[in-house]
């Protein structure tokens, strides 16, 4: 199954009932892949510019809306778009990233930022990425991973590390987003921002590289194990 658009939590296993159930939830996962040659929002693989982040989860990548978490304070308006928003280029320094939205209390397996290809402005080559991974747009450590800074010439995968802190955030992801569609699933997003810092001395604004970002996760369900509604996760 190349893309899963059900609601609800995804089980997987072939026995169904009895408390020796050999059920697990299955893992999802959502790629971003970003292209900095590509300036053309809504086309494959665009990577973003000065100030703005980009999602794919309307296929293929446009131009990201950040917002800012609620922390469950639902709002009839609608979602708050966040003042919080990517730093614009300067000498030196740009900032690219992905907006990702996970069922809220979902569980982050993993976090991959893969350097495919060396950013560059065209003169100069990038000399370090510095990931952020948060539940919005950060300059410093965010609240859901960690991630060394990755050298511009260190062509592979970085797999973000966890704090204490973050552990317990990425075991059930935060409540930052309401649905905008009242009455469908989930009632709350968690929204994640990888944020990566692109420095180098003479930088202006990157015009190639390529770099791909993944999150793995799952959708769990907080019935299952519930003895009063299902005993042993029947659904049905």
């Amino acid at each position: 199954m190349a893309r899963s658009t059900f609601e609800g939590p995804i089980l997987s296993g072939d026995n169904r009932f009895g408390p020796q159930r050999d059920v697990g939830y299955s893992l999802l996962s959502q790629t971003i892949y970003l292209d900095f040659s590509n300036s053309t929002p809504n086309t494959a693989n665009y990577g973003g510019a000065s100030g703005i982040f980009v999602t794919s989860n309307n296929i293929p990548n446009s131009v990201a809306t950040i917002y800012a978490p609620q922390a469950g304070s639902y709002n009839t308006t609608g979602p708050a778009v966040t003042s919080n928003l990517p730093t614009a280029d300067a000498t030196g320094t740009n900032y690219r990233g992905a907006v990702f939205l996970l069922p809220q209390a979902s569980i982050i397996q993993n976090i991959f930022i893969d350097n495919i290809l060396q950013p560059t402005d065209g003169t100069h080559a990038v000399t370090a990425i510095q990931p952020y991974v948060s539940n919005d747009f950060a300059t410093t450590t965010g609240v859901y991973g960690t991630s060394a800074s990755i050298t511009g010439s260190s062509i592979g995968r970085t797999t973000a590390t966890f704090s204490t802190t973050q552990y317990d955030n990425i075991n059930g992801t935060l409540q930052d987003v309401q649905n905008i569609q009242p009455g469908n699933q989930p009632t709350w997003f968690s929204q994640l921002v990888v944020g990566l810092k692109l420095t180098v001395a003479s930088l202006t604004s990157v015009n190639a590289g390529q770099i791909a970002i993944t999150v793995q996760y799952v959708q769990t369900d907080p019935n299952i194990g519930n003895g009063t509604t299902y005993p042993y996760g029947n659904f049905d």
